[in-house]
Formats: C-alpha cells, sequence, structure tokens
C-alpha cells in the first residue's frame, strides 16, 4: 500500500513559487539541509552559550532604540527637562540626553534598563561558559582556536559594556573614567600621551564621549558579531562535544537535530530569557544616573562601585600596598598601578595559554569529542578553582569599603585579608579542591565496584553483617567510569647528542596526574559483584 503525502503549500502559491525562486538563485536548500540535519546533544550545561546569545539579542535590540534619543556631545547645556531636582543644573549634552531618555521618552526608561540588565546577564552567561568549558576540557583539540575565539569575546564584551557604562557622564561614570585615565598616565612614557589622545586634552576634555560611542555602537559590535560568527560557525564544522553516557563515543554525537526539535526548543528558550530580562529591568532599578548627578571632578560619591565584571581591576588597584613608587629624576615610575597591570595581564594570558600547556605537559594529541567530569582531571579542577578565587579576591576588593561599613571592620584589616587571600588563599584553594578531586574519584571507584549503599544489613550464616549494594543503571556505570588512563610524560635520549632531555616536562606531568585514581575495568566490576554478595 502507498500513502500520497499531501504538500502544505500549494505548488502554485505565492509561497512556493518564492521558494523556488529563490532556490534557483542561491541553491540555499542544500546548506539548510544539511545544517538542519546537525545533531545537538541535550545537556543544561550547554544553554549557557544559548543565554549569552539570547542576552546579545537583547542588546541590540535595545541599543537600537536607545541610538535615536542619546547625544554623544559633551558640549555644556542646561537641563530643562521633566526631573525637577535637576532643572537648571549645568551638564553635557550626553548628561541631558539620558535624562531625557530616562524621564521625557515612552518606554526610555524600561530601554535603558533592558540594555544595562541585558549587558549584565551577557558577559555573566559568557563567564560561567567560559567556566564549564575550562572544566570539562573542552578547550582540547581540534577547540583550542574556539576557545580563543571565546576569550576574544569575553574582553570584547566588557570592553563593550565599560563604554557603555561611561557615556551618561554622569558622576558615577565620570569617577571610572577618572581610574582608567589614572591608569593609562601611569604607563612609562607614552601614558600621557595616550591620555591626551583619548580625552581630547586635559581629563576629562572634550572628545571622550563621542569616541566611547563610536567604539560602543559601532566598533565593539562589529567586531562581536564577526567572533560570535565565527564561534559559531567553528561549533559546527568541529562538532559538539557530550557527556559520557549509553552509546555515546568519540565518533558520533547523540543529541536532537536542529530542525525542528533543537530550533524549536532554541527559539522558546529564547522568548524566556527575553522575557526574564524584560521582567527584571521593569521590577530592578540599576544606574539611576538622576541620583549621582552630572560629573564634576571634584566630588566623589561614597560607595560607588562600577559594573561588577570591571570590578577585578578596581580591586587590584586598591590591594597594592601604599608607597609603591620609585622617582626617577622628574618622572615618578608608578609600580602601583603597574604591578596590579602586571597581575591582570597574567590572569588572562594564563587562559589564552592554557589549552596549548596542558597539551604539551600531558603529550595528548588526540582529538576529544567527550567531556571529563572535572573530578577525573584534579589538577586542571584544582588550578581553575584557583584562578576562579585570584578574580574573587580582586573583584571583592573593589567592594571593601562597603564590606568594612556592613560588617563593622576597619578598612586596613579588609584589606589586609584580601591581600593575604589573594596569593595563599588561592594556593590553599588548589590543594583542598586537588585534594576533593581525589576523594571524589575513589568515592566513584568504590561505588563503580560495590553500587550505591541500600541501607538494608543482612547477617550471614557464619555470623558476619553486611550491608546490601544496589549496582549502578548502565548510565551511571558510564558516567563514572567512562574516562581516559594517562601516563605522565618521561624523560627521553636525544640519540644525536646522547643528553636526555625533557625533564622539567616530566616533572609537569607527574605533578599534574599525581594521586590521580584510575577508572576501574570491566573485569574488576565483575569481580566485585561475586565478591560480598552484593544484590543484582
Amino acid at each position: 500500500m502507498t500513502t500520497t503525502y499531501k504538500s502544505p503549500v500549494a505548488e502554485d502559491s505565492a509561497i512556493a513559487k518564492a521558494s523556488v525562486w529563490i532556490e534557483e538563485r542561491t541553491s540555499l536548500s542544500g546548506a539548510v539541509k544539511e545544517f538542519g540535519r546537525k545533531i545537538f546533544p541535550d545537556h543544561w550545561s550547554f544553554m549557557l552559550g544559548e543565554v549569552a546569545i539570547y542576552s546579545f539579542i537583547a542588546i541590540l535590540l535595545s541599543g537600537t532604540f536607545l541610538t535615536f534619543f542619546f547625544d554623544p556631545t559633551m558640549t555644556h547645556t542646561t537641563y530643562q527637562g521633566q526631573y525637577v531636582p535637576l532643572k537648571g543644573v549645568g551638564m553635557s549634552g550626553a548628561m541631558a540626553s539620558t535624562l531625557d531618555i530616562s524621564f521625557d521618552v515612552r518606554g526610555g526608561l524600561l530601554m535603558r534598563q533592558v540594555h544595562h540588565w541585558a549587558a549584565l546577564l551577557f558577559v555573566a552567561s559568557i563567564m560561567l561558559h567560559m567556566a564549564r568549558v575550562f572544566f570539562t576540557g573542552a578547550f582540547r583539540k581540534p577547540r583550542e582556536l574556539n576557545w580563543l575565539i571565546g576569550l576574544v569575546l569575553w574582553i570584547i564584551a566588557m570592553l563593550e559594556g565599560f563604554s557603555g557604562y561611561s557615556l551618561p557622564d554622569d558622576l558615577l561614570s565620570g569617577n571610572g573614567l577618572r581610574i582608567v585615565d589614572g591608569m593609562i598616565k601611569a604607563i612609562p612614557l607614552i601614558g600621557t600621551w595616550i591620555s591626551f589622545l583619548m580625552f581630547g586634552g586635559e581629563f576629562p576634555g572634550t572628545d571622550i564621549v563621542g569616541r566611547l560611542y563610536s567604539l560602543h555602537i559601532m566598533i565593539l559590535p562589529a567586531l562581536l558579531i564577526v567572533f560570535l560568527a565565527l564561534h559559531l560557525v567553528l561549533m559546527v564544522v568541529s562538532k559538539h562535544t557530550q557527556y559520557p553516557g549509553p552509546g555515546r563515543t568519540e565518533q558520533n554525537v547523540v543529541g536532537n537535530p536542529v530542525l525542528p526539535v533543537f530550533a524549536g526548543k532554541a527559539l522558546g528558550f529564547m522568548m524566556i530569557i527575553l522575557g526574564f530580562i524584560f521582567l527584571i529591568a521593569s521590577l530592578f532599578q540599576i544606574n539611576p544616573v538622576w541620583n549621582y548627578g552630572p560629573y564634576d571632578p571634584s566630588p566623589v560619591s561614597a560607595g560607588t562601585q562600577p559594573d561588577w565584571y570591571i570590578g577585578f581591576g578596581d580591586g587590584m588597584l586598591r590591594l597594592i600596598p601604599p608607597g609603591w613608587e620609585i622617582p626617577l629624576g622628574n618622572y615618578t615610575l608608578s609600580l602601583a598601578v603597574l604591578v596590579p597591570f602586571l597581575f591582570m595581564g597574567l590572569f588572562v594570558i594564563g587562559l589564552f595559554v592554557y589549552p596549548f600547556l596542558e597539551a604539551w605537559v600531558t603529550g595528548d594529541k588526540r582529538e576529544h569529542h567527550i567531556l571529563d567530569r572535572p573530578r577525573n582531571v584534579p589538577f586542571r579542577t584544582a588550578l581553575g578553582a584557583a584562578w576562579m578565587n585570584f578574580y574573587a579576591a580582586m573583584w571583592a576588593a573593589a567592594s571593601s569599603d562597603l564590606i568594612a561599613t556592613h560588617f563593622h571592620l576597619a578598612m586596613e584589616h579588609v584589606i589586609h585579608f584580601l591581600q593575604f587571600w589573594l596569593i595563599i588563599g588561592s594556593i590553599i584553594v588548589f590543594f583542598v579542591t586537588h585534594r576533593a578531586c581525589i576523594a571524589l574519584q575513589k568515592q566513584d571507584r568504590a561505588t563503580a565496584l560495590h553500587g550505591h549503599e541500600s541501607g538494608r544489613v543482612i547477617r550471614l550464616p557464619h555470623g558476619e553483617f553486611q550491608e546490601i549494594h544496589v549496582p549502578l543503571t548502565e548510565e551511571e556505570q558510564y558516567s563514572i567510569n567512562t574516562y581516559e588512563s594517562y601516563a605522565p610524560v618521561k624523560p627521553y635520549v636525544d640519540p644525536k647528542t646522547g643528553k636526555t632531555k625533557g625533564k622539567a616536562r616530566s616533572r609537569l606531568s607527574r605533578w599534574f596526574f599525581a594521586d590521580r585514581v584510575e577508572a576501574t575495568t570491566p573485569a574488576e566490576v565483575e569481580a566485585a559483584k561475586h565478591h560480598h554478595g552484593e544484590l543484582h
């Protein structure tokens, strides 16, 4: 018996004719068919990258609205808008237009808050996505380039956020720019020239808002779109990673096709994210520039903080002890600024080089499409935790004044503790996390061999008491035991010179694999089933 399928679109309809016309000129059907069959695995952690994309869409939509009304000029004007407390106050055109958007443009305040909240969510989701990639080893071959592109996206996103945060020319953003100006001027020889070039003269100058506006609405968004497109293309080309599980190998991807399953779920998730952003923007106030007033170099509001993702730079400046200046004739070398530059640079550069460093230390040049469980790579997980602690200590220092006032502590005590925790605390976090991963590995090995504790205890004929264990499911066995065994790289003798080489690499490799617990073999699992009479 044959079944005739009737197309939902008539062959002579306008839609069908338009589709044929487009296909004859572009041959898109092949690309759409190929992409539609692409398989994407289903796991909640993969949605972090989607959150970044959808929040970026909210940024573009709200930002486009705001460009129609914002005036990026530092020309002095007198405010005559609807906000009575500032009426008649002198300010820049940028600040006046920001107040007009907030109080005179219908929906303007909502769009401002949507734009700001979406930017915060965008950076947060990028950082969480990067953490997931790092801890699961998704940066390994063949995805090293995509890791680098993701890091560039993170840096551009922070620059985009800072440039937008500085546009209103209010007291808070002006103080932030003043800090940046001081950091730039501390650069030996060329710092003052760079500052004058950026600001159009001595700070605050007359040009910085217009230049930041060009960066914010044209150059940085264009770079974001380009690198985001590259990121997605490489993800499709390299195929998606997946967690260990039954039927999942390095050669396949288990999940749902893009069309219609994944696309439908993605569209629904995008609507949820956009709805969440609009909801939080409607209920929670952010950046009320009317409370701060226009920028004036003389006052500094108490308790002012930068947006959280920029806080680590401000915090690092606060952690440097006083007196770190070296007079050199008529010039003063300010280590109080250059050392934070060094620390922040090492923090970021370390993220860029780590995939290549790990591949060199482990000697692993294979392609990887199955993700690691963080506990199964203790060194990497511990290093990532130490990295996060280092960042968190810098970030917390940006709020050292608020910590001191809210918890009734001396400011010096807060700073001294954070100075200690920045270095020594990161070392402590590394070793505690490493031992915790080893302990979890040992627990997993015991569970794989003996199963879950059931809480049921029986007495054997010879008087021994024994707890009954429930065997693991097939999926649980896969998730616990699917990880590869590695051997530390050994030194080798160069046949030409007869000298032993690779000693440093060998020591690092042994440190990387130190105390790592090997996965159980099928023979060990089978033998354990009959050893104590576990429940089958």
